[in-house]
């Protein structure tokens, strides 16, 4: 597996080191973390952060998820007081993994029940957030029922599994495994579906897993580059940073740029270099840079684009890093339509 590491161009025997895959945190984290959820239950728990359970009172609720006679309310409540108590505190969580609730957790997962499917997804994943956990639940099995639940019919199901996968993937092990288990064509579907924030955990979880090169390719394959661009091209949505962060990295690969061109995406970035923000701008021209780079027929493209001008203003407004794309670009694609006058 390769991991991405900062992209150097060369050009005009000059040496250029983008270091900033991700200027201005744009993906700071996934946005259903330290997930509570809205449902209520008759004798629903609201534990305060400093709520400690005794290692008894964690074995009786494990019991009432693994008993073959338990009710179906009774493991909804034992599946919620353990959700919410994950949720409060490091301590909680690392109390909970050890008294053996993760592979009961799990199989709430797969639970025909969508209450009991959704407590589990979130306990998963609040379990999650403590760092010490995340093997522990990844060896356990959790990665496959996070998957299947990415298609699930609850949409909170769907939006903290997205986000429990995304805490899954802290090794390129684990992104390649995820990536394996099918997860990449359903997180694509709720970026073209969910509602925003199931949007935003769904392009997180992305960003992370295609920071290996083989999941670059899975998520190309699978059609990610329509709806990277459609979020682009909306230039005053909540999601142009983070679609452009995306896009940055699948077209690292040679099938990410044909696919970034063939879907039309040199004048979408050649409008969010115009109109974006300054951050936008920035992503947008290494965007650019990286798809014309070794390509005269896309650098020709961008020419004829109208490339030229606004990459122009940004080399005399930008910040040191996107004037440093800027030139670079504008040195590139005056060169080709040189070339071209000839």
């Amino acid at each position: 597996m390769e991991t991405e590491n900062p992209v150097t161009y060369r050009y005009m025997h000059r040496n250029f080191n983008d270091s900033a895959g991700d200027p201005g945190g744009a993906f700071s984290d996934c946005s259903s973390s330290c997930a509570g959820g809205t449902t209520t239950l008759h004798h629903r728990l609201t534990p305060s952060p400093a709520t400690i359970y005794s290692d008894e009172s964690l074995r009786s609720l494990i019991s009432d998820l693994e008993s073959p006679s338990a009710t179906i309310d009774t493991q909804r409540h034992a599946a919620m007081e353990l959700r919410l108590l994950a949720k409060h505190s490091p301590e909680n969580r690392s109390q909970i993994a050890g008294a053996g609730a993760v592979v009961p957790l799990i199989s709430l997962i797969s639970s025909p029940d969508s209450l009991l499917q959704e407590h589990g997804v979130t306990a998963i994943l609040n379990l999650s957030l403590l760092d010490e956990n995340k093997d522990l639940i990844a060896a356990a099995g959790a990665i496959k029922p996070l998957v299947r639940a990415l298609r699930s019919p609850s949409l909170a199901a769907r939006e903290n599994a997205a986000c429990a996968l995304f805490r899954l993937s802290h090794s390129d092990v684990l992104k390649a495994t995820i990536a394996r288990s099918g997860a990449i064509p359903p997180l694509i579907s709720l970026l073209e579906s969910g509602r925003l924030r199931a949007k935003k955990d769904a392009i997180t979880a992305l960003y992370a897993l295609c920071s290996i090169s083989e999941n670059k390719i899975r998520a190309v394959e699978a059609g990610i580059m329509k709806p990277l661009l459609e979020m682009m091209a909306e230039t005053d949505g909540e999601l142009v940073d983070k679609a452009g962060c995306v896009l940055r990295k699948v077209t690292g690969e040679e099938k990410g740029r044909v696919a970034a061109v063939s879907d039309g995406g040199i004048p979408v970035l050649v409008e969010v270099i115009e109109v974006g923000t300054q951050r936008q701008k920035e992503i947008a021209a290494a965007a650019l840079l990286q798809i014309c780079e070794g390509s005269p027929a896309h650098s020709a493209l961008a020419v004829r684009e109208g490339a030229i001008p606004p990459l122009v203003s940004l080399s005399q407004s930008g910040n040191s890093r996107a004037m440093k794309k800027a030139e670079m670009l504008i040195e590139m694609l005056r060169q080709r339509r040189t070339m071209e006058d000839c």
